[in-house]
C-alpha cells in the first residue's frame, strides 16, 4: 500500500488561502494519496520553528518528503519552515516579482492581512447577510423585498448551505423557499414568490441522493421514501421549467460551483471576501 504524502497548509493568518489553493493543486494528481493538515496563525518565528519540527516529524514517520503550501509573507518564517526539509510551495512567489516590476513598488508584507477585518463596511455586510439568510431560511419569513436572491427547490436539495455560503463569502442576502407538497400539487409558483420571479433560482437533486439524505434525517418516513423523492423532484423540475426559472442540480456540484453559477445566472457581481 502506498504511503500517503503529508501536506501542510501553513499560514500566518487563517490558512484559508493556502488550503484553498493547495487543495486545487492536489486534485490535479490522481492516484496519489495525500494526508493534509492546516497550520494557521504561524505568525512568530518561534511558531514557525515549531511548525517546521512538526512537519519534519510527519515526513520521517511517513517515510516520504512532506509538502508545504505556504502563504506566510515574512521571509524569516519561510526560511524556518524550509528547515523541515519539505518541498516548499510559496503561493505568492510566482506573482510578487512581476507585480513589483509592473507597479514600480516593492511589496509591504502584512502578516495575517488577507482575512483580517480590514474593512468594517464589508465585514458588517457579511454579518448582516448571514443574519438575513438565517431569518429567511426554509420559508420562515417570506418578505423578500430586501433579498438579493431566493433559492427554491424541494426540501433537502441544498438550499440552506448555499445561502449560508453566499452570505459568508459574498455578503449576498440569500433567502430560500422549500416547495411543499401542496405547492407541487398546485403546479403553480407559490403566490409569495411570483412578484420576485427575477430573484429566483432553482436547485434540484437526483432523487436517489435525495432519498439518502432524507433517510438520514427522518429514517423510514414517507418524507424519505424513494417514490416520494422521485415524485417531488419531477414535479419541482416541471414547475420551474414551466415558470422559466433557471435551475441547477446539486447532486455532484460543490457548494463553490453552485454559488458561482447562481451569481452568474442572476448577474450578481460581488467580490469574494
Amino acid at each position: 500500500m502506498a504511503t500517503a504524502r503529508p501536506v501542510f497548509f501553513v499560514s500566518d493568518g487563517t490558512g484559508i488561502t493556502a488550503e484553498t489553493i493547495g487543495h486545487s493543486l492536489l486534485t490535479q494528481f490522481s492516484g496519489i494519496k495525500f494526508v493534509t493538515d492546516r497550520l494557521p496563525f504561524v505568525d512568530t518565528l518561534d511558531k514557525a520553528v515549531d511548525a517546521a519540527e512538526r512537519i519534519r516529524n510527519a515526513g520521517e514517520q511517513a517515510g516520504v518528503r512532506p509538502i508545504v503550501v505556504s502563504s506566510c509573507v515574512d521571509p524569516a518564517f519561510t526560511a524556518a519552515l524550509a528547515g523541515s526539509g519539505a518541498l516548499m510551495l510559496d503561493i505568492f512567489a510566482p506573482f510578487i516579482e512581476p507585480l513589483e516590476r509592473e507597479l514600480g513598488q516593492t511589496r509591504q508584507p502584512r502578516v495575517g492581512h488577507a482575512h483580517g477585518i480590514v474593512d468594517f463596511e464589508t465585514y458588517h455586510r457579511r454579518i448582516n447577510a448571514m443574519n438575513y439568510a438565517l431569518a429567511h431560511d426554509d420559508g420562515a419569513r417570506t418578505d423578500y423585498s430586501d433579498a438579493d436572491l431566493i433559492l427554491v427547490g424541494v426540501s433537502r436539495a441544498g438550499k440552506t448551505p448555499t445561502c449560508v455560503y453566499l452570505a459568508l463569502h459574498y455578503g449576498v442576502r440569500a433567502a430560500n423557499y422549500p416547495l411543499t407538497p401542496e405547492d407541487l400539487e398546485s403546479e403553480r409558483l407559490p403566490a409569495v414568490l411570483r412578484q420576485h420571479r427575477h430573484k429566483l433560482f432553482g436547485l434540484t437533486i437526483d432523487p436517489i441522493r435525495l432519498h439518502q439524505i432524507r433517510q438520514e434525517r427522518r429514517p423510514d418516513s414517507r418524507y424519505a421514501q424513494l417514490d416520494t423523492c422521485k415524485r417531488e423532484v419531477a414535479q419541482a423540475e416541471a414547475m420551474m421549467r414551466r415558470e422559466g426559472i433557471e435551475m441547477l442540480s446539486t447532486t455532484h456540484a460543490s457548494i463553490e460551483e453552485i454559488a458561482s453559477r447562481i451569481l452568474e445566472a442572476l448577474d450578481i457581481n460581488r467580490e469574494m471576501f
